[in-house]
């Protein structure tokens, strides 16, 4: 999986194409990802316990993860990821755009 937890992402497609958002969790099983601030839907919330609110309340909910691409850090558009091995043998993740480390 190229996208990772904390990657800064714009969405390609749906209701919120367009917005930014950084990655809050990732289901790899699923192949789904939740972005914080995007793909917000409305839930009816039940009181199960006395601290507990009910009501109408806000939830980020996953989508797919082919519905997203990583921010380049240098001029801010869209881009795909790939990968380099640098002097040491260890893999970076580079942006294919401007082929800048990730």
């Amino acid at each position: 999986m190229k996208i990772r937890k904390g990657d800064k992402v714009v969405v390609l497609a749906g209701k919120d194409r367009g917005k930014e958002g950084e990655v809050a969790f990732l289901f790899p099983k699923e192949g789904k990802l939740i972005v914080t601030g995007v793909n917000i839907s409305k839930k009816h919330q039940r009181p199960t316990r006395e601290t507990m609110q009910a009501g109408i309340i806000d939830k980020e909910m996953p989508f797919d993860i082919s519905n997203v691409a990583i921010v380049s850090p240098e001029d801010g558009k869209p881009t795909r990821v790939g990968y380099r091995f640098d002097s040491n043998g260890t893999k970076v993740r580079i942006c294919k755009r401007t082929g800048a480390d990730l």
